[in-house]
Order: C-alpha cells, then sequence, then structure tokens
C-alpha cells in the first residue's frame, strides 16, 4: 500500500490551478494549437533548449533545430549525445505510461544511453546535490516503486500529481545522473496523459528562464518537508507556458463579435466613409476576414451597407 508524499493544498494552489483550467480551456477552443505541426516542433525545440541548458548543455535552440534536421553541427561528443537522447526520449511522449516505473526506466536509458554506462538503472551510489543529502542507494527501489503506486492510486487532480511527483523524484534522486532531465520530462508525460494539449507547452524553457527559483523552490520545500513550495512554483510556470503559447496562437474568435469593435468601425466609417476594409482591419489591428465578418454583422443589423462596387463605391450608415 503506498503512502501520500506530504503536501498542503494552499489557497494559491487553488489560485494557479483554476487559472490554468481557464487557459486550458482557451485553448481547447483553438482547435489550431492542436494541428499546427510548426508550433510544434517550434515549442519542442524551446523545451529541449530549455531542460539541456538547465544542466550546463548550451548547444541552444539553432543547433538543435539543425540536429532535428539532420545536420552537423559543432559541439563536444557529450553536447550532442545529450541532444540526441533529449530528442529521442521526447518524442515518444505519447508513447509512455505515466504511471508504470519500466516506461521511467526506459526514458532514462534513451536519454542517457550516449553518455552513461548505467542508464535505465537505479544508482548504486551516495549522491549529494547542494545541501541535500539523497537517500541511500538500497533505500531507492521501495522509494520509487512506492512513489509510482501513490502516482498510480491517488485520486489527486494530474495537475498537482505532476508537481507533487516532479519534486519527490528529485527528492530521491534515483540516478546517477540526468535526475533533472527525466524529472521535468516525466511531469510533462504525466501532464500529457491528462491532456495532450500540454505537450504543446515549452515548460522546460519557462523553467530555465526561472532556473534560480527552481531551485530554490526544491530546497525550500526540502526544508519544509513536503512539496507545497515546489507546486506552486511549478503551476506558475505551467500557467506562464499556456499563456505564452495562447499569445503566439491567435485564439477564435467567438460567434458574438465584439459590441466595442463594430462601434469602432461606424465612427471610422462617419469619419472617412471611404476607408477600405484593409485600413479598417489596420486601424482596428485584426485580419482583413475580421473585419468582412464585422461588416457582414453590421450589415444584418441594419446599421451599415454599401453603396457601389467595393472599388469605387463608398459606405452609408443608417441612422433610424
Amino acid at each position: 500500500m503506498s503512502s501520500t508524499p506530504p503536501y498542503t493544498i494552499t489557497s494559491k494552489i487553488l489560485k494557479l490551478s483554476t487559472r490554468i483550467s481557464e487557459e486550458l480551456t482557451k485553448l481547447q477552443f483553438n482547435k489550431a494549437s492542436k494541428v499546427n505541426p510548426m508550433l510544434r516542433k517550434k515549442n519542442r525545440i524551446k523545451t529541449l533548449a530549455g531542460t539541456l541548458e538547465i544542466e550546463g548543455n548550451f548547444l541552444g535552440e539553432e543547433k538543435i533545430t539543425a540536429i532535428l534536421d539532420g545536420k552537423k553541427v559543432l559541439g563536444t561528443v557529450k553536447e550532442v549525445a545529450e541532444v540526441n537522447g533529449a530528442i529521442k526520449a521526447y518524442e515518444r511522449l505519447d508513447e509512455y505510461k505515466y504511471d508504470e516505473l519500466d516506461d521511467l526506466f526506459l526514458a532514462h536509458k534513451i536519454l542517457m544511453g550516449e553518455i552513461l554506462s548505467s542508464a535505465g538503472s537505479f544508482r548504486g551510489v551516495n549522491v549529494q546535490v547542494g545541501e541535500h543529502i539523497a537517500p541511500q542507494p538500497s533505500m531507492v527501489n521501495d522509494l520509487m516503486t512506492n512513489l509510482f503506486a501513490w502516482l498510480k492510486n491517488s485520486d489527486e487532480h494530474m495537475l498537482l500529481k505532476s508537481c507533487i511527483f516532479h519534486y519527490e523524484f528529485e527528492f530521491i534522486h534515483p540516478f546517477s545522473d540526468g535526475n533533472g532531465r527525466i524529472g521535468r520530462l516525466w511531469q510533462s508525460v504525466i501532464l500529457n496523459s491528462f491532456n495532450p494539449i500540454f505537450s504543446l507547452l515549452p515548460t522546460e524553457s519557462i523553467v530555465r528562464d526561472h532556473q534560480e527559483e527552481y531551485y530554490k523552490a526544491i530546497e525550500n520545500s526540502t526544508e519544509l518537508g513536503e512539496s507545497t513550495p515546489f507546486i506552486e512554483f511549478m503551476l506558475e510556470m505551467i500557467l506562464q507556458s499556456m499563456q505564452k503559447v495562447k499569445n503566439d496562437v491567435p485564439i477564435n474568435v467567438p460567434k458574438d463579435v465584439p459590441i466595442k469593435r463594430l462601434n469602432k468601425i461606424i465612427e471610422l466609417v462617419i469619419e472617412n466613409r471611404d476607408i477600405t476594409i484593409a485600413q479598417l482591419a489596420n486601424m482596428l489591428e485584426v485580419s482583413d476576414k475580421t473585419i468582412k465578418r464585422d461588416i457582414a454583422k453590421l450589415k444584418e443589423q441594419n446599421r451599415l451597407t454599401r453603396v457601389g462596387s467595393l472599388k469605387s463605391g463608398h459606405w452609408e450608415i443608417y441612422h433610424g
């Protein structure tokens, strides 16, 4: 029977979870985010660069892109091997079962296979990370078995599970190398199993941008004896990554056209009845297609009409 890792649900955790759920709904509404292969590739490269840079590999997005495209790049054998391992490990994101320990072993073997002879198996040596002395090697198997049992059986929300697991994994530090990369990968695996849209998020690159806070959150959780500070930190990182993706992918306009924009179109037409669709689109910072849809709505409302052709005619406003 598995024991529950210690954590406390704070008001900050509840607030962040709610905001993430709201952002998730917005992203799900935007079908483009699910099918856009260019955006997927772009954010996967950001993810790879982010998780590697945290560990001191600075080949960067440009060289990772080149490696993905089958090109040779300048770098040490170890740097290139780390990139190759990360690419292969993340390529199988959809295939891993988040609650299967054997899949974690497989991911570690794929990630570290070119640079670590013990890849895919637990460490047999003592390790210390900063001030933290990880559990003895003889304890690792039981601790990880117990953690995966909790992961499989807990009724906790998957969003929180992913953060709790990430911290507990780093605390145990089960492998001799690659723990940071695997911990971040496995949080993505858990989130992806909850909702595939999470695989689009470049969360690892956001963590990279807040690297000192990342380590501090781990340290604070260890001092406190529970993962609460780390959960709060990671939820903030997930939220930021969702907001970044939302900014990169225009959200589909709801069926109800914003009233303010319709009124602004009327104001602009009153000022210049010869104004073009392109000019309206530029002034209102929307697409031509959006302006055409807005004008159709105004015509339905009997507020606007076109006299003559689009090329030589002009707009008329109904005042009745």
